[in-house]
Formats: structure tokens, sequence, C-alpha cells
């Protein structure tokens, strides 16, 4: 990813202006602080490779570490800062180039830049007479401690007239609201990384075959997703054969793909600082068995249960509620649940008795993190929680129902280590969500024509 803006200034300074707006509205003003991520050390020597913090990103656009960005709200009007590292040839040659502070306001349409070096001295002169302060409330204990260090040096100033912020306000509630609403732009680019990500599927099912391992089905994902141009992969990369299928967050290990087993990939790409999610189960050998294909078709139903109802209008509960229906029925009618002992669907969904093979929730929101931020329920103005959140046109949600089925005794041995789960990228419209991940295949029949005509 490039150090600056991928996109027009315009977008970012919107929402600077929709961010100072929201503060106007609730203090009359106030100091924004917010810093992007810090680099991570991995061992000597050497770091991770370096993400940017999502909030930060979508306000300035910038993706280099070390930076702040601080906002002066006053009645009717408001100034961005940022505070970035200083131009240093010799830390270019090792590191690489950066954009400094001169070149910032220009490259990124905001008003000042200052090196970070100087951030302990002029950020205090910038809270100083501020009735409040928009920030990270309990983040990074080095961050909260030095919050406190310049309210200190603001206070020190008492005497000679100058007042010292008396609120502290969460800057994520209004961010992360922000953020749970996607602009045509940022569809865009979901969109897009959701065709990178169906690729990068299609690649593993393809190259699927006895006798090689997790980790060769993962080179190929990451291989699809970076000759692609994506940046990286949006989270570690499940790929779970056999019974590891039915350990949820497992990651891509040595096991080897073995005859007549499934696999069950969940992978997604980030592209432009956007995360797409997708999961597909299919057969190491290109052919479900009849017990696979039964479980994988009560998975799928229910998916498109899911999805029927992803609708604006409904809420966030409602696609959970509509795959529970399909999968607990299924489970029934496979004897996985006993109809004897539990006795109707209804009583079924009321005593959970589906945990023991779905214990994970349809949905989450995605963004510009994989589980993207935002409530899943509205609160009312004295906090209390309301009913699940009504889904509205530009949010993005996963729908991944799934079924997974482990050795026991009382289990069929034809159904054991059968993991299953089926998960697409769900854009709230109008009419009917869009589905920005389906480029995949997803129905049994597409699956094992795909895997059957490989090449």
């Amino acid at each position: 990813m490039s150090h600056t803006t991928e996109f027009p200034r315009e977008i970012y300074a919107n929402r600077r202006h929709r961010l100072a707006t929201a503060v106007r509205e609730k203090t009359g003003g106030g100091v924004v602080i917010l810093e992007t991520a810090s680099e991570k050390y991995r061992n000597r020597d050497s770091d991770f490779p370096y993400r940017h913090d999502s909030d930060f990103y979508y306000l300035t656009g910038f993706s280099e570490p070390g930076a702040t960005l601080v906002m002066v709200v006053g009645k009717s009007s408001s100034e961005t800062i940022l505070f970035c590292r200083p131009k240093d040839l010799e830390r270019e040659i090792w590191d690489g180039w950066r954009l400094g502070p001169d070149a910032a306001p220009m490259a990124l349409g905001i008003d000042t830049a200052h090196s970070n070096i100087t951030i302990d001295s002029k950020i205090p002169e910038l809270l100083g007479n501020q009735n409040a302060i928009y920030t990270r409330i309990g983040g990074h204990p080095e961050q909260s401690q030095q919050l406190h260090q310049w309210l200190d040096q603001v206070r020190g100033l008492a005497r000679s007239g100058v007042t010292t912020p008396a609120a502290l306000f969460d800057v994520e509630s209004i961010v992360h609201e922000m953020r749970l609403f996607k602009d045509a732009h940022e569809i865009q680019i979901m969109r897009e990384a959701g065709k990178i990500a169906a690729l990068g599927h299609i690649k593993a099912m393809q190259k699927s075959q006895a006798g090689l391992r997790e980790y060769h089905l993962e080179a190929e994902l990451l291989h699809t997703f970076r000759s692609l141009g994506a940046e990286s992969v949006a989270y570690n990369s499940i790929v779970a054969a056999g019974a590891n299928a039915c350990v949820l967050h497992h990651r891509a290990g040595n096991a080897l793909l073995k005859d007549g087993d499934l696999c069950l990939i969940d992978a997604g790409c980030e592209l432009h600082g956007y995360a797409s999610d997708i999961t597909r189960t299919f057969p190491i050998n290109g052919q479900f068995s009849s017990a696979q294909k039964a479980v994988y078709e009560i998975v799928l139903a229910a998916q498109e249960a899911a999805i029927s109802v992803t609708q604006v209008g409904r809420d966030f509960q409602a696609p959970h509620e509509a795959a529970l229906k399909i999968i607990t029925q299924g489970l029934l009618d496979l004897g996985l649940l006993d109809k004897k002992v539990i006795g109707s669907l209804e009583n079924a969904l009321e005593a959970k008795a589906y945990q023991r093979f779905y214990m994970h929730r349809t949905s989450h929101w995605l963004g510009m993190d994989v589980h993207d931020v935002g409530q899943y329920r509205e609160l009312d103005s004295d906090l209390t929680p309301k009913p699940w959140r009504i889904l509205k046109e530009g949010m993005v949600l996963t729908i991944e129902p799934g079924i997974y089925i482990r050795k026991a005794d009382d289990v069929d041995a034809k159904y054991w280590d059968i993991g299953i789960r089926i998960e697409d990228d769900a854009l709230v419209t109008s009419g009917n969500c869009e589905l920005m991940s389906r480029d995949v295949p997803v129905t049994v029949s597409e699956i094992e024509y795909l895997m059957k005509h490989a090449s």
C-alpha cells in the first residue's frame, strides 16, 4: 500500500467534517486525538509487517506508523493537524520513504503537519481553553499516560488563566457508527476484494488433491491474493482438512489432505484497507460422499434462508434465526439430534440443542476490519440496550452458518469429522442483499464440476 491516499482527498476530508459536526453537536467543540497503530516487534531486528489503525486510516488515508491525528473543533470551524515521522535520509535508506510534515498538508488535504518529535510540546498548547477531549478510552496504557502528562502541562498554566478540558469522550463511538455505513467507493473496493478472494478459493479448489498438505492450499490463496493486487490477507487463513474442519479457528498447518475427507477454507484478502471474508468447504478428491452431501445441503439451505431475510427493515438477528431453524431441523432429520428426547423443532430451538453442532453466530459486520466495528444493538439515551439493530442500506455483514460433527459414541460414524461452513459477504441494499463473494462456486454440483475440470 502506498504511503498516501489511493483515493481523492475529499473522501477523507468529508469524514473529518462529519466527525467535527458530531463533536460540535455533542459539546460545542473540543479536541480530537487519534493515534495510528504502533509497529510490532517480531524478533531480533525484525518487526511484523506494519498495518495501520483502521479508524486513523478512515479519517486520513495515511498508512505510515508513528502518526497522530489532532482536530481542534470550534463552534463554526475546525483545524486538522497531523503529527508524523520527520524526513530522515538515513532511516529512509533502511526502512523506506517517508512523506514528512512538509508534504503532508498537500498530499492529505489537512491544514497543518508537524514532526512527531514535537508532539509533547505542541499538543498541550492545543488543549488549553478547550472544553472536551475526544480520544480512545481504555486503550494502551502508554497512550493514557501520555494524555495525562499533556493535561498536567495544561493544568500548570492555570495561574495564567488557561483552563483545562473537563470532559473526556470516546471518539470510537462516533467513528465506528460512521464506519458501519459504507459509501460508494468503500463498496466498490469491497466488491473487488470479494472477487480477488473468490479467485483464491477457486485456485485452492482446483489444486486440491490427496497427498498435499494444508499449507499448499494456503500458498495458492496467498499467491492469488498478492498477484491480483491485494496488500495482504484480511486475517490468518483457515485451511482445515478432515477433523481440523471442526476446529473453528484452525490455522493452516502441515496436516495431510486425505482422499475422502473434506477441506474447509475460510480466507479473505485485504484491498486498500478493506476486508473480504469467504468460506467454502469441498471434498479433497472432488466428490462429496452421500453423508457429506447431506450435511452440506443443510448448511447451504440455512445460508440461503439467512440471505433471504438480510434486508432493509429486518434486524441483525433475523439471518441467525432463519439459519438456526434450517440447521436444527436438518440435525433432527439426520438423527444427530434425537427426536424422541428433544421432541419438536420448537423444543430443540428453545433448548439450544443445536449448539453441540453449531456453536457460533451466523453474521458479523465486515469492512476495514474482518470483524468490523459498529454496535449490534443501538442504545437509548440512558444507554439502555435496544433490541437487535435494524438493517439499513450500506451495512455489510457476513452470512456464515455451519455444522461441525466430532467423533462421539452417540454419533453415526459416517458423519464423524464432517465440518462444513459456507460464508459470503452481503451488502444491504434497498431490495435483496447483494452477495459480493459469489464468484466462487457454492452448490454441490458447481463445486464438483469445477474440481473435475481443473486444469
